[in-house]
């Protein structure tokens, strides 16, 4: 029963059987009702932090639809799996040298984790851990920083060259045909100096029409759609707001979020289809943000990392957090 027109109806029929039939008809419901409350009350609430182990430096996120979360170290690339509804989770995978930075989930079962400083794309069982492909994107000065599952395939941005890289997304990974493409960038794009002193691409997301990509320029301080077919890039405009610190970025409908790392701040804009415009809507701010980095979307909240690049990870003691806090 949808619409007005069926609320009238229930009400004209239930005056017309009398109170004695409404009340019996809508006693099952009400003790239904009673019931699923008493059960909502019993479930304990979710955590509003979940703990990393100490000694893991975390940096991306990727959460499953069933509220799996999958986070990577930046020290030495090992894979941290739990559990939203409880806080509870494990290492999957022990890394042994390259870091994970960004992370995405495919249609599969699998994480797609950028690589960093390596160069490398790794794919990984998100049920076991096991790295089931390692592809070498790059071998000059590069960082593959993050990651987004559209647009025909895996998407990752290097910052340190103005390229994105390409993965096809199929039931094999492991063969030649899974090898990474670079797709250089154009049009508007801001070129960065070659070295690896300046920041360029980082956040990688796409638009709401599913057409394009959207990448955010470190150093330009910009967001930018990009074609895939060619890498033509466009400014975003942005109707308020600042992308300045603009790390990893979330899409959920219309509605684009910013993490912005040394801002300590996530800016939520609302986008138009195409994603050539923002219109700015609201600074989101938590004292328990730790140089923030990534988040990701699950049951109507926002999951944060907080990758606490200040702190002293030599001490295999420091620990970090992932804070959940309202959308």
């Amino acid at each position: 029963m949808t619409g007005s027109w069926g609320r009238r109806g229930f009400i004209g029929a239930a005056a017309a059987l009398g109170g004695a039939a409404l009340v019996g008809a809508g006693a099952p419901l009400a003790q239904a009702q009673d019931a699923a409350g008493a059960q909502d009350a019993a479930r304990p609430p979710r955590p509003g932090a979940v703990a990393i182990p100490p000694g893991f430096q975390p940096e991306g996120i990727a959460v499953s639809a069933h509220g799996t979360a999958y986070t990577g170290s930046l020290i030495d690339g090992s894979v941290y799996r739990f559990d939203l509804a409880t806080g509870a989770g494990r290492i999957i995978t022990r890394g042994e040298g390259p870091m994970s930075v960004g992370m995405k989930l495919d249609p599969y079962g699998r994480l797609l984790v950028a690589g960093g400083f390596s160069g490398q794309i790794r794919v990984v069982d998100a049920k076991d851990g096991r790295v089931l492909a390692t592809h070498q994107a790059t071998t000059g000065t590069g960082f593959v920083n993050d990651a987004v599952v559209a647009c025909g395939g895996a998407w990752f941005t290097d910052s340190f060259a103005d390229v994105l890289y390409f993965l096809p997304v199929g039931r094999d990974l492991t063969g030649p045909g899974a090898a990474p493409r670079s797709l250089r960038l154009g049009g508007e794009w801001e070129p960065v100096p070659p070295g690896g002193e300046y920041w360029g691409a980082n956040g990688i997301e796409r638009t709401p029409d599913g057409r394009a990509l959207l990448v955010v320029h470190d150093t330009a301080e910009a967001l930018f759609r990009v074609d895939p077919r060619t890498g033509a890039a466009t400014r975003t405009v942005l109707d308020g707001g600042s992308v300045r610190n603009g790390d990893g970025l979330v899409l959920h409908g219309r509605t684009l979020y910013v993490v912005r790392n040394w801002a300590y701040a996530i800016e939520v804009f609302t986008l138009s289809t195409d994603g050539r415009r923002a219109r700015f809507v609201k600074r989101i701010t938590d004292p328990r943000f730790d140089e923030p980095t990534t988040a990701a979307v699950h049951g109507g909240r926002l999951y944060v990392v907080n990758a606490r690049f200040d702190a002293d990870w030599s001490d295999p003691a420091t620990a970090s957090t992932v804070v959940s806090c309202p959308l």
